[in-house]
């Protein structure tokens, strides 16, 4: 392969080339499965390999694009899958060692959607057990590293998924989010990721507990992580759509942007709170791209926050996060916590009390969209620090994190993602450059629900003016 690696194109450039026959879907599969003999282990971000069936897949498209006609948008492109999402014929574990042998016999709809349009899928990605964690470690597989510094985490729950796209093992990926759980890998590893709206892409074969797969958890969502913005784009439109058995009736339209130049957007800005106070050094760079805005001569409310209390919205996001994941618990954990909460606090509390909080979530969302009637985004970070040096001891409850030379609760991870996604918000997070330390830093365009492509073509302007973009990780040539 050239200096000009097609490992690290993006995907729709994958595919065009495929079509043009400039590189084959084999040649690039066979690439691939090099790169990572060579460089998965001192990443272990790709944990499974169908290598034969992959290859046979590769030469019938090889094999199409030879015959002419008409060829999917994916046509060729080979790439990997999260762990959590059901495969066909590929062990699917969700990270645990209860589904160690776990070979679904059908995909999940969003797999079969990219399928359709003529993908191939050849691996799994690494992932924490149920995918409740954010860092990616198990006792199948255990920990994935970080492309940029291998001491140090990807993210989770989606991290094996970064650190494949981030290090050019895989065209793209589809990850899921609940909590954070794309948003942060795809900062903490450099790539561009998108969560999309709450029910805009089917959810089904999500792998939270054994028997799982078959209902779509409150809050969680599946979204894609690749090295553009374009196929964040690409992507959203093949994935969107209807469950099996709305197709008969529904069917998905995404809204345009509400604006196409970059001074014709209306944006606040919430770049820090008392209650969840973030790094000095992601600080800066956000200041600087609010600073970059402003100088271009974008209107940047620095002060503009929706009708919300930031300390009850991340606590109430994390209740309604729990009781959602609570089905990965077993009966056994289950007990002990209702014994330690004594009753409806517990992780299986009673339904009229998920109610009320569901309740509560529908007045945020309303001051959400009456936030955006006078703005069109809302700027604000990803998380209180960037990617930290493993820590697989302990639990959410007992860890802690070091945030400029403050001791901080480890849950102020995902405080910031937990507040919007609770909310059901589509979140673009583009790459927008290094800390002082040489890590990714990354911000969440938030954008009015169902608006996804609101918040992808404003992080496009945001990251051109920056010059923020993906950057190949040094060492993974």
């Amino acid at each position: 392969m050239s200096a000009d690696d097609p490992a690290f194109w993006p995907a729709h450039r994958q595919a065009a080339a495929i079509r043009n026959r400039d590189v084959s879907s084999t040649e690039l599969l066979e690439h691939y499965l090099g790169r990572i003999e060579r460089l998965n282990p001192a990443l272990n971000a790709v944990v499974t390999l169908v290598e034969e069936p992959a290859r046979v897949a590769a030469r019938a498209a090889d094999d199409a694009t030879a015959a002419g006609g008409e060829l999917g948008p994916l046509h060729g492109v080979p790439h990997t899958i999260k762990d959590a999402i059901e495969t066909a014929g590929i062990r699917s574990t969700g990270g645990a060692v209860e589904l160690a042998e776990h070979v679904p016999l059908h995909d999940a709809p969003a797999v079969a959607a990219l399928k359709r349009a003529g993908s191939i899928v050849f691996g799994k990605t690494n992932l924490p057990r149920w995918s409740g964690d954010g860092q990616s470690y198990n006792e199948l597989f255990g920990v994935t590293n970080n492309p940029w510094d291998v001491t140090r985490t990807p993210g989770g729950s989606s991290g094996g998924a970064a650190a494949a796209v981030a290090a050019g093992l895989t065209s793209f990926e589809v990850g899921t989010d609940i909590g954070g759980s794309v948003r942060m890998p795809s900062t903490f590893s450099g790539i561009w990721g998108h969560k999309p709206s709450f029910g805009l892409i089917p959810t089904l074969g999500y792998l939270d507990c054994v028997g799982g797969g078959r209902i779509e958890a409150d809050v969680n969502v599946f979204g894609p992580m690749t090295r553009s913005v374009e196929d964040l784009e690409l992507l959203l439109g093949i994935l969107a759509g209807p469950t099996p058995d709305r197709a008969p009736a529904w069917r998905v339209e995404l809204a345009p942007p509400r604006h196409t130049e970059l001074r014709e957007f209306r944006v606040g800005a919430w770049l820090d709170d008392p209650a969840c106070p973030i790094d000095d050094e992601i600080a800066a760079v956000l200041a600087d791209v609010v600073s970059a805005l402003e100088g271009a001569g974008v209107t940047v409310d620095r002060h503009a926050r929706p009708a919300i209390d930031f300390a009850e919205a991340a606590k109430l996001g994390t209740q309604l996060i729990s009781v959602a994941t609570s089905v990965s618990l077993s009966a056994a954990e289950l007990d002990a916590l209702a014994e330690k909460s004594r009753g409806a606090a517990n992780l299986a509390q009673r339904h009229h009390t998920w109610l009320a909080r569901h309740l509560r979530r529908t007045e945020l969302r309303a001051a959400w969209a009456e936030y955006f009637r006078a703005y069109d985004v809302l700027l604000c970070p990803v998380s209180a620090t960037s990617a930290f040096t493993h820590r697989t001891e302990g639990n959410w409850r007992d860890r802690t994190l070091t945030i400029s030379g403050a001791e901080r609760p480890y849950t102020d991870l995902v405080n910031w993602t937990s507040m919007v996604g609770m909310a059901y918000l589509p979140v673009t997070t583009p790459p927008l450059g290094l800390t002082a330390s040489g890590l990714p830093v990354s911000v969440q365009v938030v954008a009015p629900y169902c608006e996804d492509r609101t918040a992808l073509h404003f992080a496009r302007l945001l990251a051109e003016l920056t010059g923020g973009g993906y950057t190949q990780p040094p060492g993974w040539a």
